[in-house]
């Protein structure tokens, strides 16, 4: 079973048991949250897809880190000039575990 939720404004397919790195979501390690806008849920048997949402069906996550991610390079460049700045940044990350679909 898999499902296509939206988690701070980006959407993923996940499954019970993934981990996956998302946006920082608002939570200590360890808390439980839910996300109720699931786009699409699939079984074995049968399909649902949503207009937009899938009525009834919520995304449950437990929050194992908040951490940051990679860095972010931003170069900026004019040419004929000698213009060249670099600057980055490393975002906000938060690691969860799907707990439940359904």
């Amino acid at each position: 079973m898999f499902a296509v939720v939206t988690i701070a404004g980006k959407q993923y397919k996940i499954a019970k048991g993934d981990v996956v790195s998302v946006d920082r979501i608002e939570g200590k390690a360890g808390d439980t949250v839910e996300f109720p806008h699931v786009l699409l849920v699939s079984d074995d048997k049968a399909t649902k897809v949503g207009t937009p949402l899938v009525k009834g069906v919520k995304v449950k996550a437990k929050i194992l880190s908040q951490e940051k991610g990679e860095k972010i390079n931003v170069r900026r460049f004019k040419s004929k000039v000698r213009y060249r700045k670099s600057t980055g940044f490393r975002p906000q990350r938060s690691k969860i575990e799907i707990v439940a679909v359904g």
